[in-house]
């Protein structure tokens, strides 16, 4: 199957998937290793790791695709990759979906935001009119019909942040249009309580992405709850990269006073970036065989 059909197999199960979202191809390693079967490109971590900058539409289309090329060279479980706001007009849009296509990612979100775009649980949001939102979408959808003529294929997320400016029925009503449209998964972004959840996820057909961002909008609510509202996937920015920038904080602190706190022993983490793999498959090439101890 496909990396698409492979997430679209995922999302018919009855049940909520737990997606800890990437922001390079290490963490997206660590992902897999660790069991899950499906993960998300983070803007948010992304443009953290990648430019030291907030996501605030700073990295262009070419660091994105080359951010989720990485990635899906790096795993095979499904990647979704942020395609924000497709980076232009509609044929902007049908240009990223392509590329992300071409990077090997099973799905690419499009949102509704204006340019430049915010993170969704950050002040200052505000999306485009409906017909520019709804063009997005439709060459989306008609950028992945043209793939799939050429045997590709990829999976459309379509986001609207309406809930922020305008309120929860325009959001739903957006995303209800996604659908018709032709939209594969359906997120409205920010609800801020729980019977906003389950308002949403009553009145939009297919699967549903909930966001949850710790310290965000919406409410961080157990898996089981999640799946009993309706929502297919639970993705979930932040929680690696700020495990991640605390744990190295922590170190830095205790280095100053010559402390190494949690430290990943260096036999695993040897393990879990690949080395031995690869010493295993370059012993079949005599001319490749190198000194094994880590030196």
């Amino acid at each position: 199957m496909t990396q698409a059909q492979t997430l679209r197999a995922l999302l018919a199960q009855d049940r909520c998937h737990v997606m800890p979202c990437c922001f390079d191809a290490l963490s997206a390693k660590l992902i897999a290793q660790e069991g899950y079967e499906l993960t998300f490109m983070s803007g948010f971590a992304a443009s953290a790791s990648r430019i030291g900058a907030p996501d605030l539409g700073l990295m262009s289309y070419g660091e994105v695709v080359d951010q989720a090329r990485n990635i899906t060279e790096a795993v095979h479980i499904p990647l979704i990759a942020d395609g924000d706001t497709g980076y232009g007009n509609a044929m902007n849009v049908r240009r990223t979906v392509t590329g992300m296509a071409r990077a090997g990612c099973a799905s690419v979100m499009i949102e509704d935001q204006l340019v430049p775009k915010r993170c969704g649980h950050t002040p200052g949001k505000a999306v485009v009119g409906r017909d520019e939102a709804f063009d997005r979408i439709r060459a989306a959808v008609d950028s992945r019909e043209a793939l799939r003529a050429s045997g590709g294929d990829i999976a459309i997320l379509a986001r609207t942040d309406a809930r922020h400016e305008h309120g929860l029925a325009e959001a739903i009503a957006r995303a209800e249009k996604f659908a018709e449209l032709g939209a594969d998964i359906l997120f409205v972004e920010a609800p801020q309580n729980e019977t906003e959840m389950r308002e949403v996820c009553r009145a939009l057909p297919g699967p549903k992405m909930a966001n949850i961002v710790e310290g965000g909008k919406t409410p961080d609510l157990p898996n089981a709850a999640l799946h009993d509202i309706g929502f297919s996937i639970a993705a979930y920015p932040l929680s690696l990269m700020a495990a991640a920038m605390q744990a190295m904080v922590e170190t830095l602190r205790g280095m100053k006073g010559d402390a190494r706190p949690g430290l990943m022993d260096f036999t695993e983490l040897r393990q879990r970036i690949g080395f031995e793999d690869y010493y295993q498959t370059s012993g079949q090439y005599g001319t490749s065989k190198r000194d094994n101890s880590g030196r």
